[in-house]
């Protein structure tokens, strides 16, 4: 099958060849025959109320130390691609609103776009998990000292963040008489300004906060478990966290069994949730990872069975 596979990324040269998602995606389709062509936001433009870009078609070549060659470089209709992967990194910003409604343009012409950016749009990584409280540990969503200041009293050990970060930036743990609290509110919620997330401590957090992909609403049957470093309570990979692969346990399955079929109907395609003990805390539509670390350990080929599922949409 002869496809043009568009990605809307990160820059080329800001890309980690031996751990990118990303990348090892692009890699199978050109394996396959694909055409891929690559741009950034910044590349995307609408005119007429046509989406266009400028793109860049490349060469891959994971073993070199420079593993792209730009074979052209020019402006199209992205309607005049096959299939196009939005897999830019947040931060979610009026900027990534503005590319969710250019692809939504480019989708209305037939062109497949995967994840599908409505939902992109509607499906914050922090807030859609609170739409399966079933699976989810105590938690609170707001904007008001004393009712943040509250559930910290009530549930004593507690993490705040932001509903915007990736990577594990400005997460705070507040064991009870922090004396940072105030100060830790102030600056989350910009003095009030700003909606966060408050959620109990999950203890096993030590264990790992385990990443699990979900192809179509269906699990990936191992996960990555990252590891907090001695003294964080972060486990991110960004944050120095280790990671280890391990097989799904029942409970990660059954929230799997909560989660997938709401992907699936909404056209997210390709998923990461994060699961810290029995609890699933966030729900990554954007551009999930983990790919190369789980492949690795278990002899898998994640993305090639992403882009064979992709292969049966078109």
């Amino acid at each position: 099958m002869s496809v043009k596979l568009g990605v809307v990324m990160d820059a080329l040269k800001s890309i980690k060849p031996k751990k990118d998602s990303t990348l090892a995606m692009m890699a199978v389709a050109r394996r396959k025959g694909w055409q891929v062509f690559t741009m950034e936001q910044s590349d995307m433009f609408v005119t007429n109320g046509v989406a266009h870009a400028r793109v860049k078609q490349i060469e891959i070549d994971e073993k070199s130390e420079h593993w792209y060659k730009i074979i052209e470089e020019k402006s199209l209709p992205l309607r005049e691609m096959d299939a196009i992967l939005m897999r830019k990194d947040p931060p979610f910003d009026m900027e990534y609103v503005y590319t969710t409604y250019f692809l939504e343009l480019v989708e209305k012409t037939g062109t497949l776009v995967l994840n599908k950016p409505g939902s992109i749009r509607d499906c914050n990584e922090k807030l859609f998990a609170l739409q399966f409280p079933e699976c989810c540990p105590a938690n609170l969503v707001s904007r008001d000292e004393s009712t943040l200041r509250a559930f910290h009293e009530s549930h004593g050990d507690v993490i705040f963040k932001p509903l915007d970060g990736m990577g594990g930036t400005a997460i705070f743990r507040i064991k009870p008489k922090d004396p940072n609290l105030s100060v830790i509110i102030e600056t989350l919620t910009n003095n009030g300004q700003q909606q966060i997330m408050a959620q109990q401590f999950i203890p096993e957090i030590k264990e790992g906060d385990t990443r699990i992909l979900l192809i179509n609403g269906e699990p990936i049957p191992y996960g990555l478990a990252r590891i907090p470093a001695k003294g964080e309570t972060r486990g991110n990979l960004a944050a120095g966290g280790s990671g280890v692969a391990r097989p799904l346990n029942d409970r990660d399955r059954f929230i799997c069994d909560q989660v997938g079929p709401v992907l699936k109907e909404k056209g997210l395609y390709f998923v990461g949730i994060d699961v810290i003990g029995d609890y699933l805390t966030e729900i990554n539509v954007t551009c999930p990872t983990c790919i190369r670390e789980i492949d690795a350990a278990y002899g898998l080929d994640i993305a090639g069975d992403y882009i064979n599922f992709i292969e049966t949409l078109l």
